[in-house]
């Protein structure tokens, strides 16, 4: 999961490949309630693993549920409907799924059992509407106080006496979540009777109804609805547990592949597995829409392959109450087409994560398009020619606004595009989709394809021990890019020759070792750790005769020419900070921000001696600073690519830097470079 404050999205190209989802938050939230109120031990497979659910899961274990996971399975004791815990302090985040469903379950048993519950969560969840689910609860019985305004969370529950003889009102028109947090924690209270409810006003979001119902009756609870407008409980209704549930992958995040695949399956599809035909989501339908656009789908039961069709993508007018969370993703598709997209009955989107109808239009405009937003509706007209805008996207927080605008990436392919003017895309605070997909920039990394001259590159440079790999490491976490440690290859070189006996006198033998790094070795950067097929060299390498024989292969043309071309290889989505000699010079001289990083010869003798002395090497400072000068005027004088700062390198002494200002220093010129220290590499 990507933890960097931005992420920079290079322009895209093509998409093809196969990605596998993770499970769905809607289903995922409501299979934990339903195991944590049944009677019996339920485990439940595939489930999600994101901030929604985590929350969920955390107020299942302070309640009193007995919870076991591992890995993407979880073990869940119930409560049997039947309070263990009777006061309680619950944190939800900002997660609609767990704070909607909990206040109506905790405010019947509390009524019924006794208890004191107070629920709370992030500002943006204190912000958003639960007052007619209040309003459907008070005149049961219960005692449900809005601590701060009036109909939104903060809650405390507290007790009350239940009158369940008329049937229960709820507003529809706002929020499907009140109707399923009701039908979901009736089933509590029906033993002597059976319970209706009534929905006041035009019910938005059936789809998401329909899951509910169907999870109802997998958990013993037949439902009888009639219409959309009343529901029956039966009377006597008790979950049971199923014994094991399977959790289907999240439809709403297949949109973002689905997408993809009308935009950029030009040459081959993108696979989307985990959901398919036989998806019990609502928002499957969204294929329907992306057909609509020209998108080419086939489908099996759970599985999707999506390929461009028509091109330019079709304008469309839907009406996108069945989609609600889905739409989102028509309305940056919206910029691939052939006019005016008008997407109508979203007025959900303004009681969500955000508001999403407004964030979505301005998001939109920063890139160049013409939007118009009402009450309920938003309309979207692609950039005109030549009009396409860098834009740095807020995402207010919003797993989909994060995910809706990577899409964005894609612009060199839009009809409107001038495609000798990359726009370069950036995405403010990637980490908000861990409410949903922690993963998802990694899967889309997968499935997508650039000109590698798109990809941008930081190259740091400079003298022996002047910290050029902790700078390097530290950008790259920053950052979220690919890592190169081009110092180390020879070193694995030479380990791997060492482990094979292959003579170091074999030139040709070497070559080929060589050739084999990345090829058919898998190698891999990571922090401080450098790994080959799986397993940790950074310390195997540092030896003594390692360095020796990195230091003769090193003289082979052919092992040199390999290893240059290996270090080229790493130029991969989204970007890539490479460390070692000539990286600006000679193995990227394209690179969007050189960097020829230095330090006083003094400096950097007594980091090598400190590094050497906490290691249990002995070492003499004076010995070290000799060696250092004697490298210096080799490196400067060599007759090949002599080591020299780059013309348009930016020069950082960081003899009295600590590292953190060294790195920040650094970004300090990437962001005030940006966009076009990318657009312009």
């Amino acid at each position: 999961m990507y933890t960097t404050a931005f992420l920079d999205l290079p322009p895209l190209l093509t998409a093809g490949g196969t990605v596998r989802l993770p499970g769905s938050k809607s289903i995922s939230n409501r299979v934990l309630l339903l195991a944590g109120l049944s009677e019996g031990t339920t485990v439940v497979h595939d489930l999600l693993a994101s901030d929604d659910t985590h929350v969920m899961l955390e107020a299942l274990r302070v309640l009193g549920c007995a919870i076991e996971q591992e890995g993407d399975t979880v073990r869940i004791t119930g409560l049997g409907g039947q309070l263990s815990v009777k006061q309680a302090d619950l944190f939800l985040g900002n997660a609609g799924t767990a704070m909607r469903p909990l206040t109506a379950a905790l405010s019947l048993l509390s009524a019924t059992q006794g208890g004191v519950f107070t629920l709370s969560g992030v500002p943006r969840m204190h912000e958003r509407p639960i007052g007619d689910l209040v309003d459907a609860l008070r005149p049961l019985g219960c005692t449900v106080e809005c601590t701060g305004q009036e109909g939104y969370p903060p809650l405390r529950l507290a007790g009350g006496t239940l009158k369940l003889d008329a049937p229960i009102k709820v507003r529809g028109d706002v929020s499907s979540q009140f109707l399923t947090a009701l039908l979901l924690a009736l089933p509590l209270v029906s033993q002597n009777q059976a319970l209706t409810i009534e929905v006041v006003g035009e019910l938005i979001s059936k789809p998401y109804i329909e899951i509910t119902l169907n999870l109802l009756a997998r958990f013993g609870i037949a439902v009888e609805r009639q219409g959309w407008e009343r529901f029956i409980i039966p009377q006597g209704s008790r979950y049971q547990s199923p014994g094991e549930i399977h959790v289907e992958a999240d439809a709403s995040s297949a949109s973002y592949f689905i997408a993809t695949g009308a935009i950029a399956g030009i040459d081959k599809p993108v696979r989307v597995e985990g959901v398919g035909a036989a998806s019990i989501q609502g928002d499957i339908r969204f294929v329907e829409a992306a057909q609509a656009m020209g998108a080419q789908v086939t489908a099996g039961p759970n599985w999707l392959e999506i390929r461009r069709g028509q091109w330019p993508l079709q304008a469309i007018d839907m009406d996108c109450n069945h989609i609600p969370d889905a739409a989102m993703t028509l309305a940056v598709m919206a910029l691939y087409a052939n006019g005016t997209t008008r997407l109508t009955n979203i007025a959900s989107w303004r009681v969500k994560e955000t508001d999403r109808i407004a964030a979505m239009a301005t998001e939109l405009r920063k890139l160049g398009a013409a939007v118009e937003e009402g009450a309920d509706y938003i309309s979207i007209t692609p950039p005109a020619t030549g009009a396409w805008q860098h834009a740095s996207i807020h995402t207010y927080d919003d797993h989909r606004m994060a995910m809706c605008f990577s899409l964005a990436a894609f612009n060199p392919l839009a009809p409107t595009a001038i495609t000798d003017k990359p726009i370069s895309v950036r995405i403010d605070d990637p980490r908000c989709v861990g409410k949903t997909f922690p993963d998802y920039f990694e899967t889309l990394f997968q499935v997508v394809q650039t000109n590698p001259d798109l990809i941008p590159v930081i190259a740091v440079d400079g003298p022996t021990a002047s910290g050029k790999g902790t700078l390097a490491s530290a950008l790259a976490t920053r950052l979220g890019y690919q890592f190169l440690d081009s110092g180390s290859l020879y070193r694995i070189t030479g380990l791997l020759a060492t482990e094979r006996n292959i003579s170091l006198d074999d030139a040709e033998g070497l070559e080929v070792l060589a050739r084999e790094l990345g090829a058919t070795i898998p190698l891999r950067f990571e922090h401080e750790h450098i790994w080959l097929n799986d397993r940790d060299v950074g310390e195997a390498i540092r030896q003594e005769q390692i360095g020796q024989a990195a230091s003769k292969l090193s003289a082979y043309p052919g092992v040199r020419q390999a290893l240059l071309e290996l270090q080229k290889a790493f130029r991969g989505l989204p970007g890539l900070v490479a460390d070692g000699r000539d990286m600006g010079t000679v193995v990227f001289p394209d690179a969007a921000l050189k960097v020829f990083l230095t330090a006083t010869v003094a400096e950097r003798a007594e980091r090598r001696y400190n590094q050497l002395i906490q290691k249990g090497i002995s070492a003499n400072l004076d010995g070290i600073c000799a060696d250092l000068e004697a490298r210096d005027l080799r490196d400067r004088t060599r007759a090949v690519a002599p080591l020299v700062p780059a013309a348009d390198a930016q020069k950082l002494d960081n003899s009295a830097l600590t590292i953190e200002q060294s790195v920040e220093t650094v970004l300090g010129w990437w962001v005030e470079g940006w966009p076009h220290v990318i657009a312009g590499h």
